[in-house]
């Protein structure tokens, strides 16, 4: 299959990329991981305001969606800016409550697609943790075919990005929507927080791999830049390919999704295996690249560094993926 963006969707991608480089997200992450979440929400803000959290959100709430081309252009371009928040959380939690109806979706929905809500997420079968749960408006979790609003943000816990704040959310809470649908719904939100991670994944391993091969142009070694060795541009190259063939794996993904096919959730999944772990890849390629300064927390690439393993392990570890892949 050929798959090719249109001009508006490269577009779209442009004008998140010219907004998050004039936000300068290596100081909202700072501020994110110190506990200060104003810059954070003053940006997640400004994203609602150009249309990404709408993406997931039906138009009967106010929202553009469900569109998940759409979705994966946005998300490949906060993973490149490293946006703090729960933004896979979110973006599943509106196609969740979309799918479970009711009061809840309704108050939550429109807040959602405008920004005015964060929403964190802890779905049965996806671990015991809610991304940025001090952060959240709302935490919500299923337990088989309930769906509850958390009356905390629970323990924290140790996270490898300190920008990714992982809690365990209180339990009990009021039961906002119950039934089979809630089940269902459940399951297609968790396919859906895998792709928009992919997409993250993929955005985070883009970037990583663009600030490596800037710097080991300017890196000199027996007085000629790092990047001429050979051995430089190999490990470079595999780098390169590895986020090129994830690519349509995503976008693939992104079209059975929007088709509703019962081949979705595999299709998912390979691409979540192939992001993750390209990402992975160009995170440790740019460790060895940059040498001792690439562990640095001064360095702002450090932020991203960090943030390539919990994005490959996040709704849907490796072998997981791989599972549901042979499975079909």
């Amino acid at each position: 299959m050929r798959f090719l963006l249109d001009d508006e969707q490269r577009e779209f991608a442009r004008s998140l990329d010219a907004m998050l480089t004039a936000a300068g997200t290596p100081s909202v992450l700072r501020a994110w991981a110190a506990g200060d979440h104003g810059p954070g929400r003053a940006l997640w803000g400004r994203l609602a305001d150009a249309g990404v959290f709408a993406l997931a959100v039906p138009e009967a709430y106010g929202g553009l969606g469900p569109l998940p081309v759409e979705l994966a252009v946005a998300c490949v371009e906060l993973g490149r800016h490293a946006v703090p928040g729960p933004v896979a959380e979110t973006l599943a939690a509106g196609v969740l409550l979309s799918g479970a109806g009711g009061p809840a979706a309704e108050e939550w929905l429109p807040r959602i697609a405008s920004g005015g809500a964060v929403v964190s997420l802890r779905p049965a079968g996806h671990g015991p943790y809610a991304l940025d749960a001090d952060a959240a408006d709302a935490v919500f979790t299923v337990d088989g075919d309930e769906l509850r609003l958390a009356p905390g943000p629970g323990e924290p816990s140790a996270s490898a990005d300190p920008a990714r704040r992982l809690f365990r959310p209180e339990p009990g809470g009021e039961v906002v929507a119950k039934g089979p649908a809630v089940r269902a719904a459940a399951r297609t939100a968790g396919d859906w927080a895998s792709f928009a991670t992919a997409a993250l994944a993929l955005g985070c391993g883009e970037e990583l791999l663009r600030a490596t091969v800037a710097y080991v142009k300017q890196r000199t070694q027996f007085g000629v830049p790092v990047g001429s060795f050979q051995a430089v541009k190999h490990r470079l190259a595999d780098t390169l390919l590895g986020l090129e063939f994830a690519r349509p794996l995503l976008y693939g993904a992104a079209v059975e999704l929007a088709g509703g096919t019962a081949g979705a959730g595999a299709a998912v999944a390979a691409a979540k295996v192939t992001a993750g772990e390209a990402g992975y890849a160009a995170a440790r390629t740019a460790l060895q690249s940059h040498g001792a300064v690439g562990y640095t927390e001064e360095l702002d690439l450090a932020w991203w560094l960090r943030r390539a393993r919990p994005l490959r392990d996040a709704w849907g570890t490796p072998s997981a993926c791989r599972a549901r892949v042979l499975a079909g």
